[in-house]
């Protein structure tokens, strides 16, 4: 099970970072993608690694201007557009997270508030990101609360993980705690080996892949924009704002 080690921001202050993956990848990831990942690890320090990963991407446009903030500089405007499911004239706003990310957990209720108070014409959903196979267990965790519209275990789920160094990742501790928290364990266990739920976890990859992700927490906005709490966006605030800024752009379009 990974828990993110290597992060942006600034030290002392939890609410800004980002959680950044270099483990080896699923699949048939994109080349640029692990390109971007190789040049970062030969850079002679964290630091400068740091920032090499969050220069715009290969497709990704670098002179709009959208709110007062740039493209390159505050947010990434993909060339090719990220799939999208929420219906026109709704704007699709993407949470990417990890259970094993410790800045996921600290932005988690700041973004629950901010979605609340959201106009009704956007769309908000979470994808648990994958860098990795040993992402998986805690993608099917994910999906099946989902499922079992049990989304408000979330934070649970991050303490156990974080908190209580719980092995979520394995069955023989996940069943047993989710049985604590009130759930239905067979029923639980079914979902979470089901095809639906690996389905999502695959159409999660894919995702990340479109929005070309660098870290976590992030956020994706209507298939056009990325935006992290890293160098981007430098503080989960900050992000939220300018994800602020992007939404209106969009209605703007509309």
């Amino acid at each position: 099970m990974r828990i993110c080690k290597e992060t942006q921001g600034k030290a002392g202050n939890p609410m800004t970072g980002l959680c950044i993956y270099t483990y080896p990848l699923i699949g048939n990831r994109p080349t640029n993608t692990m390109k971007r990942r190789e040049f970062a690890l030969r850079a002679s320090s964290l630091i400068a690694a740091s920032a090499a990963w969050i220069l715009p991407a290969a497709g990704a446009r670098a002179q709009n201007q959208i709110g007062g903030f740039k493209a390159g500089e505050d947010f990434l405007e993909l060339e090719t557009r990220a799939p999208v499911s929420a219906p026109a004239p709704q704007i699709e706003v993407v949470e990417f997270f990890s259970y094993g990310c410790s800045h996921c957990r600290r932005f988690e209720p700041i973004f629950k508030k901010w979605e609340a108070a959201l106009l009704k014409d956007v769309a908000v959903r979470s994808e648990h990101i994958a860098f990795g196979p040993d992402f998986e267990p805690l993608q099917r965790i994910f999906y099946t609360l989902e499922i079992m519209e049990r989304l408000d275990l979330q934070m649970k789920v991050f303490d156990a993980i974080q908190s209580d160094k719980k092995r979520l990742d394995k069955p023989d501790v996940l069943l047993p705690w989710i049985a604590e928290q009130g759930v239905d364990r067979a029923k639980f266990e079914q979902t979470y080996k089901s095809f639906g739920v690996g389905t999502k976890a695959r159409r999660a990859v894919q995702l990340q892949d479109a929005y070309q992700l660098q870290g976590t927490p992030a956020i994706g906005v209507a298939g056009r924009y990325y935006i992290d709490a890293g160098k981007l966006g430098r503080g989960f605030e900050r992000m939220l704002k300018i994800v602020d800024a992007l939404i209106e752009n969009e209605r703007k379009r509309a």
